[in-house]
């Protein structure tokens, strides 16, 4: 795995909020890093989709109104996820652990210490639907400026099959509102009508490679328009000392009771340091 960026890399993603290293992973770890994320995701039962329903859930989906149940279905053909495969499988874990990926994402960020938000298998299937433009941070339990994720490519990613594409500089000024994922695909230009003045950017990505980005710019993916898949599994980072916003996401009802606005997020069963230059 690729052990350091170039200031080129970083100068790069702080201008544009994404940098893509296309050299991430060599062939061996790329088998490795198949291998494991497809075992896991087989043996996950369930979907796991922060803040949507499921399809597949006939008792919450029947409580939708019907314009919800049809934002559901749209999205259950965008992407199958699984979200936090390093709590319930150990070869993730030890994907997620590994230095080098958090230690890449810190130096781009600039920041001295990382905990895993969550990580998130994310395979985009045949003919599956387009990912509107979204901001990732504003979903997540805490704010920060300088939240950072990284989506390694399993699979070529590429502008048949959907891979991802961003708002160049739309990160700056920080802001946080935001839309949900569903079938307008360009709905959050209503609401940030200044980002239609930047430039969109098209990250085809080897497999292997990865896009790093920052978590308030705007990106999205295109459709997969071929008969194969697009497997892609990605880490989303905090900031160390980012606090609680008031937001659930990922969190468990038990850990949200026990939470007030402002509290430290440093549970290290939820969100454990990955990286510190302190400790390093």
């Amino acid at each position: 795995m690729r052990s350091a960026v170039t200031d080129d890399e970083i100068q790069s993603y702080r201008e544009r909020g994404f940098v893509v290293i296309p050299d991430l992973l060599d062939p061996a770890e790329l088998d490795r890093w198949r291998k494991t994320v497809d075992h896991a995701v087989s043996a996950r039962a369930s979907l796991s989709v922060p803040g949507h329903a499921s399809a597949d859930d006939p008792n919450a989906f029947a409580q939708l109104s019907e314009e919800q149940q049809q934002a559901a279905r749209y999205y259950q053909k965008i992407f199958t996820q699984r979200v936090n495969l390093w709590q319930t499988d150990e070869g993730v874990k030890s994907l997620m652990f590994e230095q080098d990926l958090p230690r890449l994402a810190a130096d781009l960020a600039g920041v001295d210490g990382l905990r895993i938000w969550h990580d998130q298998a994310l395979i985009k299937g045949p003919y599956g639907n387009p990912t509107s433009f979204h901001l990732d941070n504003p979903y997540w339990s805490f704010h920060s400026a300088d939240a950072i994720s990284v989506w390694v490519a399993l699979d070529d990613a590429t502008l048949e099959n959907g891979c991802l594409c961003y708002v160049a500089g739309s990160h700056l000024p920080p802001l946080y509102d935001n839309v949900n994922i569903g079938p307008e695909i360009g709905a959050i230009f209503a609401v940030h009508s200044e980002w239609k003045k930047l430039p969109i950017v098209h990250c085809p990505v080897p497999a292997g490679g990865a896009v790093f980005h920052n978590g308030l710019v705007c990106h999205g993916a295109g459709a997969n328009l071929t008969h194969g898949y697009r497997r892609a599994m990605t880490c989303a980072y905090m900031p160390d000392g980012s606090t609680f916003n008031g937001l659930q996401n990922v969190l468990t009802d038990e850990q949200v009771a026990r939470l007030r606005i402002g509290d430290l997020l440093s549970d290290e069963a939820q969100n454990p340091l990955v990286f510190s230059r302190r400790l390093t």
